[in-house]
């Protein structure tokens, strides 16, 4: 079966059953790395050797599995897919982002800043309304790109192995990749990686979001407001998503207690309830594009 036929297939039983309910792969593998970090990093003294070692031990055993599991004749192509469906977060994503803004139509401020507090990791309950849609579109976009674009592009480039490496990776450097006192040393190695592995898709779905809305501002807010931002991939996908969308977004926020004052990212009127809806859409319309580039060129190639 052709990766293409096994990308529409697992996104299309995200989009039917959503993430596994009762248990999810992923949950059980941020317990392993929870144990393997207090190992290797007791209190907080671990070092850049220590997280590589770390970051060994839990993600290349298991991707080792996933190639030996995908080679497996007659049931390789189930778990090619399974391994797929088990990465992708979309339908999540839109579960998520969707009742902040329901919430905020409602003028439910409180409820707005509970939900979106479920979405990011910046202080939420002073937000006002601009300040929680700002931060539930800049998830979206985000998350877009690390939760769904990047694993449908490390299948196509490398199939179940390489999914699983990238959601495990990408896993422990939501887990290890602080710039703190705990992670500062020890998660080195976790956010270079994460770093590598997503560069390349995250400026395949910036030009996505570039192409998929106000293209000529989106390319313009890439160029000149993406490297301002701290994260080389973020800012990137942001930056295009938010000038897509016609939006501004960024600015400051406040992350465990500290106020950090981020560039401003986009151009446009302030964000609102439309804005996360309409970058939910940009997402979903991605990554359409991206499966029907893929099946044309499978035919192409066929």
């Amino acid at each position: 079966m052709s990766v293409a036929l096994l990308s529409v297939a697992a996104v299309a039983l995200d989009a039917l059953l959503g993430e596994p309910k009762r248990w999810h792969p992923l949950v059980a593998f941020g317990n392993f790395a929870g144990r393997i970090e207090q190992r290797f990093n007791t209190g907080g003294r671990g070092w850049r050797s220590h997280g590589v070692t770390a970051w060994v031990i839990a993600v290349l055993p298991l991707t080792l599995l996933a190639t030996a599991l995908s080679w497996a004749p007659y049931v390789g192509w189930i778990v090619e897919i399974v391994a797929l469906y088990c990465a992708l977060g979309m339908r999540s994503l839109g579960e998520h982002v969707e009742p902040v803004a329901r919430a905020l139509r409602s003028d439910d401020l409180e409820e707005a800043r509970k939900r979106v507090g479920y979405l990011v990791s910046r202080q939420t309950s002073e937000l006002d309304s601009t300040a929680v849609a700002r931060a539930a579109t800049e998830s979206v976009l985000e998350n877009g790109s690390d939760a769904v674009f990047a694993a449908i592009f490390w299948f196509v480039v490398a199939g179940a192995p390489g999914v699983v490496l990238y959601r495990l990776s990408n896993t422990l450097d939501a887990m290890w990749g602080y710039r703190n006192e705990r992670f500062e040393r020890f998660g080195w190695a976790a956010a270079k990686i994460d770093d590598v592995l997503n560069y390349i898709p995250a400026r395949l779905v910036a030009l996505t979001y570039a192409l998929l809305g106000k293209t000529r501002l989106a390319l313009k807010c890439w160029r000149t407001q993406a490297p301002k931002w701290d994260s080389p991939n973020a800012g990137p996908v942001m930056a295009a998503g938010a000038g897509a969308l016609g939006v501004e977004l960024g600015g400051p926020a406040i992350y465990h207690g500290e106020l950090h004052e981020r560039p401003q990212l986009g151009e446009g009127a302030p964000a609102d309830a439309d804005s996360i809806d309409r970058g939910w859409q940009l997402v979903q319309r991605g990554v359409w594009l991206w499966l029907l580039i893929l099946c044309v060129g499978a035919e192409f190639y066929a």
